[in-house]
């Protein structure tokens, strides 16, 4: 039993500074865990998003679970399994559930709908330092947040096929993002929007924008990076930036922010979103809609020549707007 609690105190001490491991060692009840990997193939026909995860409720009932979103024929299943079909490394991103296995560099699938392998590579991580593993930055040592956030990876070139509905698909030359989540629930309100398709390759942008519980209170909370060919350019909360605007209308979301070098804007036209379970208080009772056939209009700006360096166009954006999102549009 000594030997059991020391290994989940390892276990959790090591993914506090690897944001794509596993970190629900030792939680029984309230929390949730899920990996989101976005994959396209090359002509950009197939659009799949795969998100693996756990679920614990405040009752402690727990399941595995995969979703399968198809984000062309607007589709989603969600597979339920057994909480002991879940494994996890304690020593890297390596999480399987039954048949089906998931890494930062590889996912193999054994669905009803959805077989076959994939590999990834050329992989753009997000920067993790002791003092700031990840894209949570310092808020990653704060034990009460709502929900943590990891990017295992901006942007990456696919190998493999799947065999989807019957069909099979190559998704050799396609193009792939992996993030990830962890907490007890999503946040009340939030937009959440991600491209790596750019007529530019090397060009991959994911911007986020949530209401932050805090204490007894709250802050609007901002987590953006744009990827720009061999540069990871910041926009957050916790770097002295600043969130300079927020849009919501029917169909369209603006949103502006400047770090002390540069301004970045962004202006997403929304497609038709498909429902997909979310967790609540560990629950996958909620349910968010998001759309894989976006478009967003991306500018990043030099403030002190006030020169554009990058102004472009991301296909297949992947956007979500969820909750009372009112909340977190400065006045």
């Amino acid at each position: 039993m000594a030997t059991k609690h020391y290994t989940v105190i390892i276990n959790k001490i090591r993914s506090l500074f690897n944001p794509e491991y596993y970190h629900g060692w030792g939680k029984k009840r309230d929390y949730f865990e899920g990996w989101y990997f976005k994959v396209l193939n090359r002509d950009e026909s197939a659009a799949l998003a795969i998100i693996p995860g756990v679920a614990m409720d405040g009752n402690g009932s727990r399941h595995a679970f995969i979703q399968v979103l198809d984000g062309r024929k607007k589709k989603a299943q969600y597979h339920k399994f057994e909480f002991n079909s879940f494994t996890a490394s304690g020593k890297r991103f390596k999480v399987s559930i039954g048949n089906n296995h998931f890494s930062a560099h590889s996912i193999s699938l054994d669905l009803p709908e959805l077989k076959g392998g994939l590999d990834f590579s050329d992989n753009v991580g997000w920067p993790k330092p002791w003092y700031s593993p990840g894209i949570m930055g310092p808020y990653a040592f704060v034990p009460f947040m709502e929900c943590y956030h990891g990017i295992v990876s901006m942007d990456h070139s696919i190998t493999g096929k799947l065999e989807f509905n019957g069909k099979l698909i190559d998704f050799g030359g396609g193009r792939g993002y992996t993030e990830k989540d962890w907490g007890s629930s999503f946040p009340e309100g939030y937009i959440w929007l991600q491209s790596n398709h750019f007529d530019e390759p090397g060009i991959s942008i994911k911007t986020s924008v949530a209401k932050i519980p805090w204490m007894r209170s709250s802050f609007v909370g901002f987590i953006s990076g744009i990827w720009l060919k061999d540069k990871l350019i910041r926009f957050t909360t916790y770097n002295g930036s600043v969130l300079k605007k927020v849009k919501v209308e029917t169909g369209e979301v603006e949103i502006s922010l400047a770090n002390k070098k540069y301004l970045l804007e962004i202006f997403a036209e929304r497609d038709t979103a498909t429902g997909l379970a979310a967790p609540v208080r560990g629950h996958m009772d909620g349910r968010i809609e998001e759309s894989m056939a976006s478009t967003l209009e991306v500018n990043l700006v030099e403030l002190k020549s006030g020169r554009s360096l990058f102004h472009g166009r991301g296909r297949n954006a992947a956007v979500e707007v969820a909750g009372r999102v009112e909340e977190i549009m400065p006045l």
